[in-house]
């Protein structure tokens, strides 16, 4: 499968943004956000979300990103985007000037998480791999494009068929930021079958 970037397609088209062979760029609205009840109660569901789509069973989608981020949740990176109620996403969002939360959300019929850890505020690049085996994903990132590790395992309960994957990038509050994807490739599954524990027997 390879990555034709020709074939992406909007979820909710952004106002400002710019596309070429080489990279996407995505200039935020204020007030835009992907989020499913989970502690706040709320249900946001407006980011940009620029996606292809797929059935195929193993593979893994690279990208680079570059953010200007500047005022708090401002955020973009990778997703997988089913419908408003199941999807995952992992991204670095601003904080404030001392830190960030580089993390991941994964939302299953309509309820979402949120797991992070906190990283420096100065960083403004990552990189983000997503690989699918089936109906289970891996996240995982890299400050550098060349050594990855790992954030997440998780399950998608609609994850098991055709799916879309891609980039978003928006901003929850007040504000706006320019987002720049780059070096977008997909190749063979780099997370590899597990060679531990067998299944239990049923």
């Amino acid at each position: 499968m390879k990555f034709d970037i020709n074939k992406l397609e909007w979820t909710r088209e952004p106002a400002d943004y710019k596309i070429s062979p080489e990279k996407i760029e995505i200039t935020t609205s204020p007030h835009t956000d992907l989020w499913q009840r989970t502690y706040y109660h709320f249900r946001n569901d407006n980011a940009p979300v620029l996606q292809a789509e797929t059935d195929e069973k193993f593979f893994s989608f690279t990208v680079k990103t570059q953010f200007e981020s500047k005022c708090r949740f401002d955020q973009c990176g990778i997703i997988m985007y089913l419908d408003s109620e199941n999807w995952l996403k992992a991204s670095v969002e601003y904080e404030n000037e001392n830190f960030q939360h580089l993390g991941s959300v994964v939302t299953n019929n309509g309820y979402s998480d949120w797991a992070t850890t906190e990283i420096n505020a100065d960083i403004k690049t990552m990189w983000y791999r997503f690989s699918r085996r089936e109906d289970d994903y891996c996240i995982e990132c890299s400050d550098d494009g060349i050594v990855f590790k790992q954030m997440r395992v998780c399950h998608i309960w609609k994850g098991n068929g055709r799916i879309k994957f891609g980039i978003y990038a928006c901003s929850p509050e007040n504000s706006s930021f320019r987002a720049v994807f780059t070096d977008m490739e997909i190749t063979e599954c780099k997370w590899l079958a597990h060679d531990g524990q067998q299944p239990d027997v049923e």
